[in-house]
């Protein structure tokens, strides 16, 4: 397979492929400039299949290309000899017969592209649940502003799955034999696998809070979503925004710049409390009220009222807050109902190996439905780094995703941020180092003499050297460019 060079967008984390990044990006549309290079899994020699097979009674190993009869040592019989596993973290190469990725977001995308480049000989089908083509679901709330249109949102135009020989198929799969190797949908159709790829995304959480199923109440994960919503937007509605983070603040922002009047409600003290500490999450509060955003930080929903149709939110110290409208911005959780059907391990999401494998070895998952060492990560750089590995590796490829710590780069209302890593401390373990000047925040994490955690929130010229810092794994002493722009920092470690 030949070498593909990638590039990610530092603001929102579209991946672009090619030799040089874009002139601008299509999703939030960044300058070429804030675009950095992205390291593309790539599928490496594959080692010969195993030639060793030991006895599972009493160890001894026989070398051959198949197991024996019987052992020689304490006649075990051949369905009692195993092969010897190849080396920790090599997976044996080899046609694997067709792929099926199912789920067309991003990282089913990527997978089904990486697979027909690994093995051009072999079928490939991803299945959409959604009508239509799948698309930027990054874009969604810019399509809720106004700023793009409907058909600007498709990943790839609809010939792009003919030229590459993907078949593209509508429809839900509700089913996975994996004795018999198909996906069953809804319709009855039956498609048989030699690998199956579970990209099946996450869905929005919906939380416990009375009312919460009345007209009116919205989620936004789905394109369904956003026109549902663009349907109530009109100068003066009354909107509120339950859920303080990324997802809830671009909604609220796109709602506003509609016209409309936007109340955001969030369970913590500060905005956006998984990407910044409480001071850059207060300087952003305090940005979205002087443009005329209601915030009602730590505040808790007790419910929705109204009739069939939601007229407003009440909390818990008895404020109602009067909306045309409501969205629900309060997380996601896996699609995992289908591997959790077919006894896969499942803990948050499917439980994956670094090959992308789950429990069962021709059944691989990716983006967010998958668990990788621990983490559900959700975010788009992910979802396509782990489609690609996903892709590759279901086609007899042999690569392996390697994590990196999360970084976000946002433009919210105007207000530049950044974070990356650790950004609240749970020990002493930890030093940290902080400045606020004016409407700029820095604030660094170190442990162990290496960067772990950044925030930049306002200024953030020092990005793309605190994200190396943090993503080289090098001794800060080493990071000279770091340091000298950050005497302050410098002293305070006794460099």
């Amino acid at each position: 397979m030949s070498a593909v060079t990638a590039w990610k967008c530092e603001v929102c984390g579209y991946v672009h492929e090619g030799a040089e990044p874009p002139a601008t990006c299509p999703v939030c549309g960044a300058e070429a400039d804030l675009f950095s290079p992205l390291a593309v899994p790539q599928a490496v020699p594959a080692r010969p299949a195993p030639t060793s097979w030991r006895c599972s009674i009493c160890d001894h190993v026989h070398e051959g290309a198949t197991s024996p009869r019987e052992c020689p040592v304490c006649g075990a019989g051949q369905n009692l000899f195993e092969p010897v596993d190849p080396p920790a973290g090599v997976r044996v190469a080899g046609e694997s017969g067709p792929v099926v990725v199912v789920g067309a977001g991003v990282a089913g995308v990527t997978a089904a592209e990486r697979a027909r480049a690994t093995a051009p000989g072999i079928d490939v089908t991803l299945v959409c649940k959604e009508p239509g083509l799948p698309y930027y679901r990054l874009n969604l709330t810019r399509y809720l502003a106004g700023e793009v249109d409907r058909d600007s949102l498709p990943l790839h135009p609809e010939p792009w799955f003919a030229e590459k020989r993907i078949q593209l198929v509508h429809g839900e799969v509700v089913n996975i034999d994996r004795e018999a190797h198909q996906v069953r949908l809804r319709d009855g159709r039956e498609l048989p696998y030699g690998r199956l790829v579970l990209a099946t995304g996450a869905h929005a959480f919906v939380p416990p809070i009375p009312g919460a199923a009345r007209g009116g109440v919205h989620v936004l994960r789905t394109l369904e979503d956003a026109t549902a919503i663009l349907g109530r937007v009109r100068g003066g509605v009354r909107c509120v925004v339950i859920g303080g983070g990324l997802l809830g603040l671009e909604a609220a922002g796109a709602l506003h710049r509609q016209g409309a009047k936007v109340a955001v409600v969030e369970g913590f003290g500060w905005l956006l409390p998984r990407q910044l500490p409480e001071p850059a999450g207060r300087l952003l509060g305090d940005h979205l009220r002087k443009l005329g955003i209601d915030l009602y930080p730590k505040a808790n929903v007790t419910g929705i009222v109204g009739d069939e149709e939601a007229r407003g939110v009440v909390l818990g110290d008895s404020t109602e807050l009067p909306a045309d409208f409501v969205i629900l911005s309060t997380g996601v959780r896996p699609n995992s109902y289908l591997a959790r059907q077919a006894a896969l391990k499942v803990n948050h999401g499917i439980l994956v190996d670094d090959g992308l494998f789950s429990s069962d070895p021709d059944i691989l998952a990716a983006g967010d439905v998958a668990e990788h060492r621990g983490e559900v990560q959700g975010i788009w750089p992910t979802a396509y780094g782990q489609g690609a590995v996903a892709g590759i590796n279901a086609a007899g490829g042999v690569t392996e995703y390697a994590t990196l710590p999360r970084s976000n780069r946002l433009k919210v209302m105007d207000v530049d941020l950044f974070s990356i890593g650790v950004v609240a401390t749970d020990d002493g373990s930890y030093q940290e180092w902080e400045r606020q000047e004016g409407g700029a925040y820095l604030r660094l994490v170190s442990r162990d003499g290496q960067l772990v955690g950044g925030v930049l929130y306002g200024d953030t010229s020092l990005a793309a050297l605190v994200k190396d810092a943090a993503e080289s794994g090098r001794q800060i002493k080493e990071c000279t460019a770091l340091l000298a722009s950050l005497p302050g920092w410098a002293a305070s470690l006794g460099l």
